[in-house]
């Protein structure tokens, strides 16, 4: 099997998901569809049937075997949004996205904030030079484990408990990837944030983890804020932002605010990873972050771009860093020529946006 510059497999597993899923991983299929074509990476491109669909048909949601496929032999997924009006529970969606996240260990979660057009800062008296940076969200602990239940459902005396798990390990390892990151490309500062002055217990962890990991990083000038004054001072005055590290919830939170600063869900893409203390790398999950949105699915307005911009982190994760860019640079272009969707500017629907970062992709390779 060939192997990417990071020494990852080739194979990417194509899942397209739910509703606009299959019309934007289209989309982000054609990108690494040409780049295979056009610049001969080796990459080998596994398309595979689960979703809404499959669960309905015959009850499958995430096959053992296929699971470990991805797990031993890919190098990354493309996974589409998932979530089905038909069906309410969302057993696949969880097998699926959980599946992934879980067992593969994928505990950092890495969602660029990066405005590529003045008109897509929706502040007064900001531009596109003042939304520029990354939230670093922790991806396998805290509420989203799943600790906890209910006491007496559906009576007067109901009790309902969430438990916020986190690890030692757990938050320093997100803390100390978002340090790498800021040493790598940079930054100067990394903020933490979290609610220490309520949640005492989980907090009083992150406060000791990040002042003990930050001085590992001696040239990285280490900030705190509580995450409800961050999302106060997002809107305030982005630009003094480069690196925010935080938990599962709370990054949930700031990442779909910190969205809004740069064109909205549809300009959003992330990745879940795992970085080994080596630098090192197993299979990644990378997806627009823009949920299924049924009440458009088959009407060609999705805006497939955040999936394009996801396909260029993929490329990057693989090795082949410099596409990132490049890919960048074309979302770009379709930004200022209004080669966009109408809810970042422009006329065009899905099809037609995706033919045109296409063609001018195909006329830089």
């Amino acid at each position: 099997m060939a192997q990417t510059p990071s020494g990852l497999p080739s194979k990417i597993a194509i899942l397209p998901g739910d509703g606009i899923g299959n019309e934007v991983v289209a989309v982000g299929r054609r990108v690494l569809d040409l780049y295979r074509e056009k610049k001969g990476l080796p990459l080998e491109l596994w398309d595979l049937d689960l979703g809404a669909d499959r669960y309905l048909r015959d009850g499958t949601t995430m096959p053992k075997e296929i699971f470990e496929e991805v797990r031993d032999h890919c190098g990354a997924i493309l996974l589409g949004a998932l979530g089905d009006p038909r069906v309410p529970g969302l057993e696949h969606a969880r097998d699926i996205l959980f599946g992934f996240r879980f067992g593969l260990d994928l505990f950092a979660n890495v969602r660029p904030c990066k405005a590529l057009d003045d008109r897509l800062v929706p502040l007064k008296g900001r531009s596109a030079k003042d939304v520029n940076f990354v939230v670093f969200r922790e991806n396998t602990e805290g509420v989203y484990v799943g600790m906890g239940g209910n006491f007496k459902k559906g009576t007067p005396d109901e009790v309902a408990i969430n438990e916020d798990l986190n690890t030692r390990k757990g938050v320093e390892r997100i803390l100390r990837a978002a340090f790498q990151h800021a040493k790598a490309h940079g930054n100067r500062t990394v903020h933490m944030a979290d609610k220490s002055n309520a949640m005492r217990a989980s907090g009083d962890l992150w406060q000791r983890s990040f002042k003990e990991v930050a001085r590992e990083y001696p040239g990285i000038e280490a900030k705190h804020v509580y995450v409800d004054a961050l999302c106060l001072y997002l809107i305030q005055d982005p630009s003094k932002f480069e690196v925010i590290v935080t938990n599962n919830l709370f990054g949930d939170i700031v990442t779909d605010l910190a969205a809004a600063l740069h064109g909205g869900l549809g300009m959003a893409c992330s990745g879940s990873v795992h970085v080994k203390p080596d630098g090192s790398k197993i299979v990644g999950l990378f997806e627009p972050v823009h949920g299924s949105a049924p009440d458009i699915q088959g009407k060609d307005l999705a805006n497939p771009l955040a999936c394009v911009l996801t396909c260029g982190q993929l490329l990057a994760h693989l090795g082949w860093t410099e596409e990132e860019a490049r890919i960048e640079r074309v979302v770009q272009l379709a930004i200022r020529e209004g080669k966009c969707t109408r809810d970042v500017g422009g006329a065009l629907g899905t099809k037609a946006v995706g033919d045109f970062v296409i063609e001018r992709l195909a006329a830089e390779l």
